[in-house]
């Protein structure tokens, strides 16, 4: 578990589906994806954020804020899968639901998760990318310190291109 200011990064637990489903099954959350997600679709996110973290002990944590228990979406470290393009590699990554967008939540919770790879995973370079037009992802990186890497970027099997950013260990001396 990680504590910020305002949140709580912590493990998934079983009443965190039915949020979580919610938030992948809206449109304007899913924007970067070729569709929202069903229930079934979620369900597998999920489970594979938890087995991630049993293996792993990082994963995209579920995303609590302090004051009233609410799910605000999650955000965490973790690896890329096998076949990706940036494998072998970390990644850190953020989905929050609408009604937390703007409050500077995605920022918080991904500078606590760089810090956490950083320091008690002791990762030495950790990516984070998105579509090409998703700018409130990129504004995130950049307002976390992300340096763009475009020598990295990519396009998946469909063509979508992506854009990569990433810090190494020098972003613990000059983060904000």
């Amino acid at each position: 578990m990680i504590e910020t200011e305002r949140l709580i990064l912590r493990p998934w637990r079983d009443e965190d589906r039915d949020d979580l489903a919610r938030m992948c099954a809206d449109p304007n959350v899913m924007v970067d994806y070729p569709k929202p997600q069903t229930r079934e679709e979620s369900d597998e996110r999920f489970m594979r954020y938890a087995a991630t973290f049993a293996k792993h002990k990082l994963c995209r944590w579920a995303l609590e804020r302090k004051s009233d228990g609410s799910f605000l979406g999650y955000t965490g470290i973790q690896p890329v899968f096998d076949e990706h393009p940036l494998a072998p590699g970390v990644e850190v990554g953020w989905r929050l639901v609408r009604s937390a967008w703007g409050s500077g939540y995605a920022s918080e919770a991904a500078r606590a998760s760089l810090l956490d790879g950083f320091l008690r995973c002791g990762l030495l370079e950790i990516l984070s990318y998105t579509t090409r037009d998703n700018g409130r992802s990129q504004a995130v990186m950049r307002r976390i310190g992300l340096v763009r890497e475009a020598s990295r970027d990519f396009a998946d099997q469909n063509g979508q291109e992506y854009i990569v950013f990433r810090a190494n260990r020098s972003w613990l001396s000059r983060r904000s």
